[in-house]
């Protein structure tokens, strides 16, 4: 039986072509390292800092990574795609292409002895209100509806410039050291065992690499980002490990 793979948070495409395309590149050679013993591989979302499939347009560049992925998907690898903040608007071409499984929301089940409860790690908590009530509305299908009218060229440029503008916004509060205790995604996976036996959350989306013990059976992991960090997470059927990638 192979390995498990959990990474998210690549955000290719910015903050411009150079570094996206080096970022990729670095993506790719992680994966041909893991090909060989894995098994599952989970990404959780923001893969793209931006994605939209038109009906028979889809955004340009990402080739090494989409055809590695197709090229791991066609060797029997089990690819699991989760819809981020930036790229819920995936629909049926990474299905169609390279073999995808796509996650809309949480994916709960046992890989091999262990339950797991994965999600990107977005509007888990009971606040962040207003970030719901947008979210709702993006992925609401007459907003989906409303977009596919608008020219590629149009609706990508627009999509792009909210992207920037939430970066912009958001950056200053990703930076703030907040006690752990008061992580949203520690208080909901605390709420959760209350109720539920999970052995794993692994979450994405903060770009903040976690590892904590919930209790004596329970651990939150965090995969942080590609953007800064380069770590993921991988699961030998056994035990369960945050990793940097330094190649």
């Amino acid at each position: 039986m192979g390995k498990t793979y959990f990474a998210s948070d690549f955000h290719l495409g910015v903050p411009n072509y150079n570094c996206s395309l080096e970022r990729e590149k670095k993506v790719v050679a992680w994966l041909n390292d893991i090909e060989d013993d894995c098994e599952n591989l989970f990404l959780l979302g923001d893969i793209f800092d931006f994605w939209y499939e038109y009906k028979t347009v889809v955004p340009r560049n990402f080739t090494r990574l989409l055809g590695k992925l197709a090229s791991m998907s066609d060797k029997g690898v089990n690819i699991y795609f989760f819809k981020g903040n930036h790229d819920m608007w995936t629909f049926d071409y990474l299905e169609k292409e390279i073999g995808a499984t796509i996650i809309d929301e949480e994916w709960i089940g046992k890989i091999g002895s262990c339950t797991f409860y994965l999600h990107h790690g977005d509007a888990l908590w009971k606040g962040e209100k207003s970030y719901k009530f947008i979210r709702k509305i993006f992925r609401a299908n007459w907003a989906i509806w409303l977009f596919h009218r608008l020219h590629p060229n149009f609706g990508t440029g627009l999509a792009k410039y909210l992207s920037k503008s939430s970066r912009k916004k958001n950056n200053p509060k990703d930076t703030i050291e907040i006690p752990l205790k008061e992580e949203y995604q520690y208080q909901f996976a605390k709420d959760y065992i209350s109720k539920n036996q999970i052995d794993f959350f692994v979450f994405g989306h903060r770009h903040k690499p976690i590892d904590v013990s919930l209790d004596s059976n329970s651990r939150l992991i965090n995969l942080g980002d590609w953007v800064s960090f380069f770590t993921y997470a991988v699961f030998d059927n056994n035990e369960l490990e945050l990793k940097t990638y330094s190649k």
